[in-house]
């Protein structure tokens, strides 16, 4: 069932520490902003979802050096932001050999009292760190890098660490989620998406910023872009009937009966308008929505191919290599069980 937009969007604090490495940080603002926004945008599909507005927080609001080099600019001063729906503390820049016992002493303070308003607390690689020293992890699972054991082992030995993990919802209503390495970050973005924006969402944002494994290439991730505008009413209208009729026998033919133009006449004129030849743009909507289903229903893949409009499921699948570079069935191992797996951590 699609989520409508509600009028309050979701919104995220990125806290930004004087640890906090800047690769992560930027790559959750930009991801977490696109979400419900960019899809629509690229392809002219209705958005779905909750809207998320995420900014960048810090104790002084001011901008800063990081560690590693580049500078980091929050939005708003903690003061400025008494409530927030999730917290999320990227990777820091800390040594295993340094405790980081009595640090951040303002900032924690402020997250504790944010996750006693109920917001989601969350944390990418040593992150898990911060939420340890605010005392949020004492006698919670939680994961972090691997090489950070040794500290949760010495200075939180309340934390049941499971550094194993990529990525461990835990505490009272799953409201303390840590993750493990840095790259990480993207097992946090489409989790969090899928947890307050939908499942579809989550999968349109792993395609559209090529999240997850790439093993395959790029081409599973692709999809049909927005058809570019233009003023030709006879294609245009071929266009609408196409879009609900895409699955109907001869579909070129029909369309070229709609138009009422000569079929060299209809061919040339829908290339010039849409960049597609006909049986390509026809091609290409019968794969989207094979995808759709595929993602979303449990239809063997002779079913889909039915329901698109192919009654030789030989040729569907060798179109839809052809098309996305994998077969039906290894699309569907991809993106079927995406969200399902974040779910679980």
């Amino acid at each position: 069932m699609a989520h409508t937009q509600p009028e309050t969007p979701l919104s995220v604090s990125l806290l930004a520490l004087p640890e906090t490495t800047p690769a992560t940080l930027y790559c959750l603002y930009e991801v977490l902003n696109a979400a419900t926004v960019a899809w629509s945008k690229y392809t002219g599909e209705p958005a779905v979802g909750r809207r998320i507005e995420a900014r960048i927080v810090s104790a002084e609001g001011t901008g800063f050096r990081s560690l590693l080099g580049p500078p980091i600019a929050p939005e708003a001063t903690l003061s400025d932001v008494p409530h927030s729906d999730v917290v999320v503390v990227t990777d820091l820049q800390i040594s295993i050999d340094s405790p980081p016992r009595g640090r951040w002493p303002a900032e924690t303070a402020w997250a504790r009292a944010r996750y006693r308003d109920g917001a989601l607390l969350c944390s990418v690689c040593t992150g898990s760190l911060f939420l340890a020293e605010a005392g949020l992890l004492e006698g919670e699972e939680a994961t972090t890098h691997w090489l950070a054991a040794g500290l949760f082992a010495s200075c939180y030995p309340g934390v049941r660490l499971r550094p194993e993990r990529i990525l461990l919802p835990s505490g009272p209503g799953q409201r303390l989620v840590t993750t493990g390495g840095a790259a990480s970050w993207e097992e946090l973005a489409l989790y969090l998406v899928n947890r307050f924006c939908g499942q579809q969402e989550a999968v349109r944002l792993a395609k559209l910023f090529v999240l997850g494994d790439r093993s395959d290439g790029q081409l599973p991730y692709a999809a049909l872009a927005q058809p570019r505008r233009h003023e030709d009413g006879a294609v245009a209208r071929c266009q609408q009937w196409i879009a609900d009729n895409y699955a109907a026998p001869s579909p070129v033919a029909r369309m070229i009966e709609q138009s009422g133009l000569s079929e060299r006449t209809f061919k040339r004129r829908f290339k010039m308008a849409t960049g597609y030849a006909p049986i390509d743009y026809v091609q290409a909507l019968r794969i989207e929505e094979a995808k759709q289903l595929l993602e979303t229903t449990a239809e063997a893949t002779e079913s889909v191919a039915a329901l698109v409009g192919y009654e030789d499921p030989t040729f569907f699948r060798r179109l839809f290599k052809r098309c996305t570079g994998v077969t039906p069935a290894r699309y569907r191992q991809r993106f079927r069980v995406l969200l399902p797996r974040l779910a679980a951590g």
